[in-house]
């Protein structure tokens, strides 16, 4: 199917939600979405997308726009639903970003589209809650897509490994799953082709990995060595980092690959960094 141009709503300009405008407007399409800054409105009105503020102002929505919710849960529930949750109807399509995380931990098995929730942590059962929300509010035209970590350009282990190059987190058995931001934007058009599919739908990669394997893909790429691994207890990681290694999950897209006739383009972390360093290489030569 052919995207046809129309009118998209994002509820919270992120990483992805800038590259998904960004890529639509390209394909003629009107996209219009929140920040929370001026400065950023700015850059995203000169990239031709109609940014605005919000909170803190009112919203011009356009009718039968297509909604993407980006926006976390605050204080346990989602403000975008409690704001707008009654106009949804009016919606084209509505599709919640969620993520992984509410699952619980699985202790290495598989997370399936139709695996039962089971969060464990406080952002979790804020994301069920939020879930519920929209749900509520949308009935069965809801699609709800749970993220794994995302990963591309300006946000990588090449990033990580600038920012504490010298050693690396270690938990034996542990695995995550990852999507690279441009397979990501084309799971998200591929729904906007197919608003009658309902439900719930994974973007990640073919290869559950490691984060240790990453961390050292990137270093080879990059012609360094490997940082100095250190038991993930023994390593100097932010709260919500740490977090992460409490959960052990590999995460399955069969579902969006048999409905959306979706696949990755980054298939593994290999060929996502891999990508990434071509594209920032290509980059330095432009600018020498």
């Amino acid at each position: 199917m052919t995207l046809q141009p129309s009118v998209l709503f994002i509820f919270g300009i992120g990483y992805t939600g800038a590259q998904l405008g960004l890529h639509l407007v390209k394909a003629g399409w009107q996209v219009n979405g929140t920040v929370r800054s001026a400065a950023k409105a700015e850059a995203l009105i000169a990239a031709r997308i109609g940014a605005q503020i919000w909170p803190g102002t009112n919203l011009n929505i356009p009718a039968g726009a297509h909604w993407l919710i980006s926006v976390p849960p605050d204080a346990g529930l989602c403000p975008v639903a409690r704001v707008f949750g009654a106009h949804a109807p009016q919606a084209a399509s509505i599709t919640y970003l969620s993520t992984t995380g509410v699952y619980g931990d699985l202790g290495g098995g598989w997370a399936f589209e139709w695996s039962p929730v089971s969060p464990a942590s406080p952002r979790a059962v804020a994301r069920v809650a939020a879930e519920d929300q929209w749900r509520r509010a949308a009935g069965d035209r809801l699609r709800i897509v749970r993220l794994p970590g995302i990963y591309g350009p300006g946000r990588s282990a090449f990033d990580r490994m600038r920012e504490a190059p010298a050693t690396m987190p270690v938990k034996p058995g542990q695995v995550f799953s990852r999507v690279h931001v441009e397979d990501l934007v084309d799971g998200l058009v591929r729904l906007l082709e197919h608003p009658e599919q309902r439900g719930v739908f994974h973007f990640c990669d073919d290869e559950p990995a490691p984060p240790e394997a990453v961390i050292a893909e990137a270093a080879r790429l990059l012609g360094h060595d490997s940082p100095r691994p250190v038991p993930v207890d023994e390593a100097s990681l932010s709260e919500m980092a740490r977090s992460f290694y409490a959960e052990c999950k590999r995460v399955s897209n069969a579902r969006a690959k048999a409905a959306l006739d979706w696949r990755p383009r980054f298939s593994t972390y290999r060929e996502g960094l891999a990508a990434i360093r071509a594209q920032s290489n290509r980059q330095s030569e432009r600018e020498a």
